[in-house]
């Protein structure tokens, strides 16, 4: 066999118990099969006096509830007893230690909800009684809103929006310059799919009511310079020809978008406010908030091109728009949020303007913006704010001792202060509050430390019990071990930048491996497995087992850290890889069972651009890819993703890092894999690569899903691993592949 002009030994074969061996470490015959309680999700209670959650052992699936004044966990219900009324009502067999109870809700402490076969049920705890309770549902319709107070409802016809009195029956025309393609109270569904040229579009309707139902607030929804993306479904059975499928998507710099124009009317008037508000494209559209205070509102937006936030106060008596807060940046503003604290007179945002994500306040009666609690920390999101003045956020990277991506708790007063720490070890701490905030209940866990989840007392963080701790018993016992955390040096030559190594159970130092990365350096995000459960959910392990070491790091210009380490991305994704390559280099001198002759790249969506760009940025490194759902050429993606990652208007940069212009460049093996129904990422990019490779007679290989979307599902999903396997097997591991094996 040749590869790359160079023969490959087949030193290295594999054998149909290796593919077995990866099946058992897939994600979906790991979680509560050998792995367990990795993430124990709370249900609060309606009354707010407790919880329930689900327990999972290699024994039971048990239901459990505990009350905050006892802070003991006992079971929700007599599995038993209800195995019993179970098998009595329905009359077939229900066993005790692992009930299936679907849609559970406990709304009192004596009657527990649930669904089977989608049907309604509920039991009584005392008696254990089932019955299937006749719920009102209430007559609503997708297209009318009734008014709080019940006295208006809104609806539109011919496109243009009307309201009726529920008193007098009374109809009221609000607009009359509606038409198709400039629709009143409507939206546009990001996935709203047309059938033929000519094809309608779902019908829409969103109005929002103030509290004291004496404004109303909508959009007019203008189609009518909007451009179409379009697909070819060939997957229905009964049709021999494919139907022609189009969706309305702007591309990046593009003039021809849906746009959202906000409307508000006064009830009592009937007419519309003259209001100076922008006119913006759907994916940077003005959104609002109602406040507390009678007639005023809150908007915000970002400006196309993603460097200007503004949050709004609007007086709806006075027609008065005030600018309170606005946000800019050189390079983009990514993730803009705010919460209102009215009842305090305070908003509160988070910026980068200090060159880290932190949060700020604004007062809402004095005017001015201060800040709650700087510092060289990634502010991560508020999760609750207290009636006391006390502001819960998660951050990351406080303790330069602590791994930066690892979020914990802390508390700051709402005037600013000294954060104070809840989450005190170190570990990634996953948390979630009850209702009214006197609890929470933390996972936390590391890449290496199985999760213990935990109740804690908001005020202290003090541990008040222990809901369960991940049990792994199972996977140890075939030999599972957790992967190798590693730090490296970035391209800058003095950043650290994090990664995880997956290595085979059978894994030998003597040998040779190939190595693998598992990529998605898409700015938004990071890879670093900061949890446990993470560290099993990507089934990196099941790929290993194949004979391969598995990487996943973040290089600079990823989310998470500084705005400096993140703009290092910024109208350059296509040098985003350039970390990698430096890992892999430095992890090759410390490991001798790094095999940098064979090194392989696979990735989904911005991964599968980076698997393809692998190949042709660093021909000489990468010798197999799979670049699967890829946005090969960024000019060709949906608008707002680029525009914040490699700016706006679209300039030479977006030519410069586009797999489409480099496709001579290929030496090695690629697999291409795209859903013809993509409708997130359209397969134009992938086609449109496919052509150039051609052109520039260069081998590679495609495989179509003709019927699948942006995700991969089912029989689907295993035909892709499978090939995405056996292509890494055949092409970087030299042997020969094994086709039918079983997922079991």
């Amino acid at each position: 066999m040749m590869f790359f002009g160079l023969p490959i030994a087949r030193s290295q074969s594999i054998a149909m118990e290796d593919y077995q061996r990866a099946v058992s470490f897939l994600w979906s015959n790991v979680e509560n099969k050998t792995a367990f309680n990795l993430n124990i999700r709370p249900n609060w209670l309606p009354d707010s006096t407790g919880f329930w959650w689900v327990h999972h052992s290699p024994e039971a699936k048990e239901y459990r509830y505990a009350s905050f004044a006892e802070a003991k966990p006992k079971a929700l219900f007599d599995h038993e007893r209800l195995a019993a009324a179970l098998q009595s009502r329905f009359k077939k067999t229900f066993d005790a230690k692992n009930l299936r109870l679907n849609k559970l809700e406990r709304p009192s402490g004596e009657v527990v909800r649930f669904e089977i076969e989608g049907n309604r049920y509920e039991v009584n705890l005392k008696t254990y009684l089932i019955t299937a309770p006749k719920e009102e549902k209430p007559i609503s319709s997708p297209y009318a809103s009734t008014s709080p107070d019940g006295k208006w409802v809104a609806y539109t016809k011919d496109y243009n929006l009307f309201i009726r009195s529920t008193e007098t029956g009374a109809i009221h025309q609000l607009s009359t310059n509606g038409r198709k393609n400039y629709e009143y109270a409507s939206y546009y569904g990001w996935f709203d799919k047309m059938e033929g040229e000519n094809g309608e579009r779902p019908r829409r309707f969103s109005v929002s009511w103030s509290p004291d139902s004496k404004y109303l607030q909508t959009y007019i929804c203008d189609l009518r310079s909007a451009d179409k993306m379009y697909m070819l479904d060939w997957s229905v059975d009964t049709l021999y020809r494919p139907r022609l499928l189009s969706y309305y998507r702007g591309s990046p710099g593009d003039t021809t978008m849906v746009h959202l124009i906000p409307a508000f009317y006064n009830v009592d008037s009937k007419k519309q406010l003259l209001l100076d508000l922008p006119r913006l494209t759907h994916i940077n559209s003005i959104s609002f908030r109602w406040s507390e205070t009678p007639g005023q509102v809150y908007g915000d937006y970002l400006e196309r091109g993603f460097q200007k936030a503004q949050v709004l106060q609007l007086d709806l008596a006075k027609n008065r728009v005030i600018t309170l807060v606005t946000d800019n940046s050189k390079t983009n503003i990514d993730n803009f949020n705010y919460w209102l604290v009215e009842e305090q007179n305070k908003l509160l945002f988070a910026s980068e303007r200090s060159g880290w994500r932190q949060l700020y306040g604004f007062d809402l009666k004095k005017g001015g913006i201060y800040p709650l609690a700087l510092g060289d920390y990634y502010t991560h999101s508020i999760v609750h704010i207290s009636d006391e003045g006390w502001v819960y956020f998660l951050a990351s990277g406080k303790d330069p001792n602590r791994n930066p991506y690892h979020q914990h708790l802390y508390k700051v007063r709402l005037e600013g202060g000294v954060p104070i720490l809840l989450t005190p070890e170190d570990a990634h701490h996953s948390i979630s509050f009850a209702p009214k905030g006197g609890y929470f209940i933390d996972n936390y866990s590391t890449a290496t430390q199985p999760t213990r989840t935990v109740l804690r007392d908001t005020k202290s963080g003090e541990v008040l019990m222990e809901l369960g701790k991940a049990n792994i018993t199972a996977l140890q016992a075939k030999g599972w071990k957790a992967p190798e955390i590693f730090t490296a040096i970035g391209r800058d030559g003095k950043t650290t930048i994090y990664g995880a190594l997956w290595k085979p159970t059978n894994f030998n130092p003597t040998k040779k491996y190939p190595i693998i990365d598992h990529s998605y350096t898409g700015p938004h995000t990071q890879m670093f497995p900061k949890d446990f459960r993470r560290v099993l959910s990507v089934s990196n392990q099941a790929l290993a087992e194949l004979g391969f070491i598995v990487m996943m790091v973040d290089g600079l210009g990823s989310s998470g850290r500084s705005k400096e380490f993140h703009n290092y991305s910024y109208k350059n994704m296509g040098n985003n890889l350039a970390d990698h390559v430096l890992a892999m280099r430095q992890l090759a001198q410390r490991h001798a069972w790094i095999d940098l002759d064979r090194v392989g790249i696979f990735g989904h969506s911005a991964g599968g651009y980076d698997a393809g760009h692998a190949m042709l940025q660093f021909p000489d490194f990468y010798k197999v890819a799979v670049a699967s759902s890829a946005d090969h050429d960024f000019r060709m993606e949906k608008a707002w993703w680029p525009e914040m990652y490699m700016g706006w208007p679209v300039d030479s940069s977006y030519h410069s890092v586009s797999n489409v212009t480099m496709a001579n460049r290929l030496k090695g093996k690629l697999l291409l894999v795209h859903g013809a129904l993509d409708d997130n990422v359209n397969a134009s990019a992938t086609f449109k690569l496919a052509e150039a490779l051609v052109k520039a007679d260069k081998q590679f290989d495609l495989l179509v899903l003709p019927s699948q979307r942006h995700g991969y599902r089912g029989t689907f999903m295993d035909y892709f691993r499978k090939k995405r396997w056996n292509y890494f097997v055949e092409h970087l591991l030299g042997a020969e592949p094994i086709w039918d094996f079983s997922w079991q």
